[in-house]
């Protein structure tokens, strides 16, 4: 009888923690954030790369019609996948050039908030950071 009450409680245990560790280890998507329906082409220096974890994320100044400068902050992948890419902070930054950037918008209309999908650099070349959505 004893045995039978342990196995239960240990039971219990078990439960209690797999179901609590999954919440704490769980991610958000970047379809759960950000909306693929609604893209835009930016065009801007990065000012800023915050290289950590979770995400990497991008400091985009970007100027509109009436010569008005705003910052975008643009989500990115995890600094390890761009590690094993061989990509660093500085191929990103393109030293200092005008880049185009295709990104997603927040789904919550955060206002300058994005999802980086591509980095365009004005002699040719680009980084795709993330699948097309």
């Amino acid at each position: 009888m004893r045995v039978q009450i342990g196995l239960r409680i240990y039971a219990w245990i078990g439960a209690i923690f797999l179901t609590t560790t999954s919440s704490i280890c769980a991610h958000h998507s970047v379809l759960g954030q950000f909306d693929p329906e609604n893209r835009v082409m930016l065009s801007g220096v990065i000012s800023k790369i915050d290289w950590i974890n979770p995400h990497i994320y991008m400091h985009v100044d970007v100027e509109d019609e009436s010569g008005e400068t705003t910052t975008w902050r643009l989500e990115s992948v995890p600094p390890a996948y761009l590690y094993k890419a061989e990509v660093t902070q500085e191929m990103l930054m393109g030293g200092g050039v005008p880049v185009r950037i295709e990104a997603l918008r927040a789904r919550d209309e955060t206002q300058y908030l994005g999802f980086v999908i591509r980095i365009y650099y004005p002699e040719g070349h680009h980084y795709q950071l993330s699948v097309d959505y």
